[in-house]
């Protein structure tokens, strides 16, 4: 950057001083002058080497007798508006610069997607059968569908060895899966979603003490790591086309601790990566009644809001081995309505009854799910963000004709507020393609999604 044009640069280098001629007193008004004008309005270089220069010939001498003099003058106003220029150029063109990148919005638009789940996440498959689990004809599928984006989750197992080594065929599937992303014109969004130090389940899986995430400085410094890795590997790909999910439903014991952990998560990706879109999650679950707690850092556009939609349990996940109170039920559910009637209660084991007692109380239906998403959707007016439910889906297992009833309300209100989804999930247990028949497993269901909004409507 140029040195500030002051009386004292001019002595040295001009060899004049403030007892030199009047001119040259004019001159270091109109410099500084022109100074003020350029930081207070912004404008470019070529702004301030005009004002220089204009008002260099409003005070030039009119007579020929003065034309020697004018000549010298012009010259040093020149010469001073070479340093201005220089000095106030450089300035405006590095704020632009910080200006742009702060508040350029990236073309990352989505509206109807689903997880390409169970993959390079939640799976012990390797080698060949993981290679061909997912293949081009997937996202082909899914484009022709009418999706427009896809969320992939990822593991730290799957990526890295215990001692941090890279581990290169997971990769190597990852980097396939964005270019046939992009190939379809899907967009997608890259989730971190179990880590070696947190996993989103580990409470009812008698893990708990195994998430040391939110309590230990070295876990928090691996995720950070894990991060400047991946970006290391995927920041040449289109910030229009690619996003970053922090990490899978946080389960932080007290919201503060997450909200730290998203300011140096934030922080050190916008370090190397100014623009990317960046996915933030509620904590516990992200669970859409949290999401009146997150914080993310004000300003910055190229951040989506995200929570996660399972309500009611029992109905969503009727049956799964991995939620106690819905393996454990085995009387009818009801939507919308009522849940569970006295009947079905009354004959329920004593165990689980507290736990069940609400769902013969509470009234489900779209008016709930509405009421449900209010902090969801405060939280995004709120920053003027976009807001994504990342999963929502049933359990397969459950009634279809229950569960279609709760998709199409749901449905409805994500149109209403202009939410955009994933389904959980493509081809697994909430799924809707059979990746082993190579056929529609439920075939009505996406009929579903798609008599909802399309991206652009």
């Amino acid at each position: 950057m140029a040195p500030s044009i002051t009386s004292g640069v001019f002595e040295n280098t001009f060899g004049v001083s403030e007892n030199s001629p009047g001119i040259i007193q004019i001159t270091l008004r109109v410099i500084e002058n022109t100074k003020t004008i350029c930081k207070k309005t912004g404008k470019d270089a070529d702004f301030s080497f005009f004002c220089t220069i204009f008002a260099g010939c409003n005070v030039l001498p009119r007579t020929m007798k003065s034309m020697r003099k004018s000549i010298f003058t012009l010259a040093v106003m020149l010469i001073a508006a070479l340093f201005v220029t220089t000095s106030c150029g450089n300035k405006s063109q590095k704020q632009a610069q910080e200006e742009t990148q702060a508040g350029q919005v990236n073309n990352f638009r989505i509206k109807r997607g689903t997880n390409i789940s169970h993959w390079l996440s939640q799976s012990e498959q390797r080698g060949e059968a993981r290679r061909l689990h997912i293949q081009e004809d997937d996202f082909a599928r899914l484009k022709e569908l009418g999706f427009d984006f896809v969320r992939i989750p990822i593991d730290e197992v799957q990526f890295w060895d215990e001692d941090g080594k890279q581990l290169p065929e997971a990769w190597g599937l990852l980097n396939n899966a964005l270019d046939w992303a992009r190939k379809y014109d899907l967009r997608a969004i890259v989730d971190l979603h179990i880590i070696r130090s947190h996993y989103f389940n580990a409470v009812n899986e008698a893990g708990q003490a195994a998430n040391t995430l939110f309590t230990s400085e070295e876990a928090q410094e691996g995720l950070l790591n894990l991060w400047r890795q991946l970006s290391d590997t995927l920041k040449n790909r289109s910030n229009d086309w690619v996003a970053y999910e922090f990490m899978n439903e946080p389960v932080a014991d007290e919201h503060e601790q997450w909200n730290a952990l998203v300011a140096k998560v934030h922080k050190a990706l916008r370090e190397l990566e100014p623009q990317r879109t960046l996915v933030i999650g509620s904590n516990r679950w992200q669970g859409h009644e949290t999401m009146k707690y997150l914080k993310v850092p004000e300003g910055d556009k190229n951040i989506i809001l995200s929570f996660h939609y399972y309500n009611p349990m029992l109905l969503t996940h009727y049956g799964a081995w991995w939620s106690p109170l819905c393996a454990a039920y085995k009387g009818k559910v009801n939507y919308p309505g009522v849940l569970v009637s006295k009947e079905d209660y009354d004959a329920a084991p004593d165990a689980i009854k507290a736990e069940l007692k609400p769902y013969t109380e509470e009234v489900w239906n779209i008016d709930k799910i509405r009421e449900q998403f209010k902090d969801a959707i405060e939280a995004a007016k709120k920053y003027d963000l976009q807001l994504f439910c990342g999963e929502w889906g049933v359990y397969e297992p459950v009634d279809r004709e229950l569960a279609y009833k709760w998709y199409r309300d749901v449905l409805t209100v994500f149109d209403e507020f202009n939410i955009a989804w994933t389904t959980w999930c493509y081809d697994a247990d909430f799924g809707f393609w059979d990746q082993q028949r190579h056929t529609f497993k439920d075939r009505p269901l996406v009929e579903l999604l798609m008599s909802g909004k399309k991206l652009g409507e």
